[in-house]
Protein backbone atom coordinates (compact mmCIF):
# COMPACT_ATOMS: atom_id res chain seq x y z
CA UNK A 1 0.00 0.00 0.00
CA UNK A 2 3.47 2.63 0.32
CA UNK A 3 3.97 1.88 -3.06
CA UNK A 4 1.22 3.15 -4.60
CA UNK A 5 0.93 6.07 -2.30
CA UNK A 6 4.79 7.09 -3.31
CA UNK A 7 3.96 6.66 -7.00
CA UNK A 8 0.72 8.72 -6.90
CA UNK A 9 2.84 11.66 -5.00
CA UNK A 10 5.18 11.11 -7.58
CA UNK A 11 3.04 11.64 -10.42
CA UNK A 12 1.26 14.58 -8.79
CA UNK A 13 4.88 16.05 -8.45
CA UNK A 14 5.31 15.40 -12.02
CA UNK A 15 1.95 16.95 -13.09
CA UNK A 16 2.99 20.35 -11.16
CA UNK A 17 6.08 20.74 -12.73
CA UNK A 18 3.95 20.60 -16.15
CA UNK A 19 1.43 23.04 -14.71
CA UNK A 20 4.50 25.39 -13.97
CA UNK A 21 5.96 24.61 -17.39
CA UNK A 22 3.07 25.12 -19.29
CA UNK A 23 2.10 28.64 -17.28
CA UNK A 24 5.73 29.34 -18.47
CA UNK A 25 4.96 28.55 -22.03
CA UNK A 26 1.87 30.83 -21.61
CA UNK A 27 0.29 27.69 -22.85
CA UNK A 28 -4.00 27.65 -23.22
CA UNK A 29 -5.48 28.38 -19.92
CA UNK A 30 -8.06 25.33 -19.59
CA UNK A 31 -4.80 22.88 -20.55
CA UNK A 32 -3.32 24.21 -17.44
CA UNK A 33 -6.62 23.92 -15.17
CA UNK A 34 -6.85 20.21 -16.29
CA UNK A 35 -3.27 19.80 -15.26
CA UNK A 36 -3.24 21.08 -12.27
CA UNK A 37 -6.90 19.19 -11.40
CA UNK A 38 -4.71 16.16 -11.86
CA UNK A 39 -2.54 17.00 -10.34
CA UNK A 40 -4.31 18.16 -6.82
CA UNK A 41 -5.67 14.65 -7.23
CA UNK A 42 -2.79 12.46 -7.50
CA UNK A 43 -1.34 14.39 -4.67
CA UNK A 44 -4.69 14.18 -2.34
CA UNK A 45 -4.74 10.32 -3.14
CA UNK A 46 -1.18 9.54 -2.67
CA UNK A 47 -1.35 11.45 1.14
CA UNK A 48 -4.67 9.87 1.62
CA UNK A 49 -2.89 6.41 1.06
CA UNK A 50 -0.33 6.90 3.46
CA UNK A 51 -0.35 4.58 6.09
CA UNK A 52 0.44 7.24 8.22
CA UNK A 53 -3.30 8.75 7.77
CA UNK A 54 -5.10 4.95 8.49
Amino acid sequence: MNGTATVLIVVGLFFLGGVYSFVKQQMPRSLIVLLSIGAAMCLVAGILRLEVWN
